[in-house]
């Protein structure tokens, strides 16, 4: 089964899209049908979605042929069209590789002002807790402290753990995200340990 991990874009204006897509799926000029020899065992899909032509190949070397089928086909009927570099799909990230990442639920709560990770660490006393924070600042750290306990907000899980690691503390999602999992409505009460302890 063949695959489409591989393509280019060719944007054109619309009207000669059509006439563009019509060359490809049937009579090449000299040049072009010389280099499409190297396809000829091989299918390429094409589509169209307006202005912009996507040819999809199995690998990257059928995807270069085909770029080069259609620079020569623009060459000789003097086409003004844009064609993009060889692309390819990360399947692990959803994207083509030329798209920008997806920016992560984490990335999203950092940008909205909230910290997607909290370290919730319990001192043995006021004081040390207020010793630590004064730690924690100098270090960047912007701890929230609540009579012996700190809670600390970290921009990742990884930053998170490693925190509780050295403060023996525990991790949780923190921000927005746990008041929606909670379905409840904002409000600044943040819970340490269980209900009637």
């Amino acid at each position: 089964m063949a695959n489409d991990d591989w393509r280019i874009q060719i944007e054109v204006e619309e009207e000669q899209a059509k006439g563009l897509l019509e060359r490809l799926g049937g009579e090449l000029g000299s040049e072009a049908r010389e280099l499409a020899k190297d396809l000829e065992s091989h299918r390429l899909a094409v589509s169209r979605d307006g202005e912009t032509i996507f040819i999809y190949a199995g690998t990257h070397d059928e995807a270069e042929k085909a770029h080069a089928v259609v620079e020569a086909e623009l060459r000789e009927h003097g086409i003004e069209a844009k064609t993009s570099r060889v692309e390819h799909w990360l399947d692990s990230e959803e994207r083509w590789d030329n798209e920008p990442a997806h920016e992560s639920w984490e990335q999203q709560e950092l940008e909205r002002g909230y910290a997607p990770w909290e370290v919730r660490v319990q001192c043995g006393s006021r004081q040390e807790a207020g010793d630590l924070a004064v730690r924690l600042e100098l270090d960047g750290y912007k701890p929230l402290r609540h009579s012996e306990y700190l809670i600390v907000g970290a921009a990742s899980k990884e930053d998170a753990d490693a925190l509780a690691t050295r403060l023996h503390g525990e991790v949780e999602a923190g921000g927005e995200v746990v008041l929606e999992a909670m379905g409840a409505e904002p409000h600044p009460f943040a819970i340490f340990g269980g209900l009637g302890q």
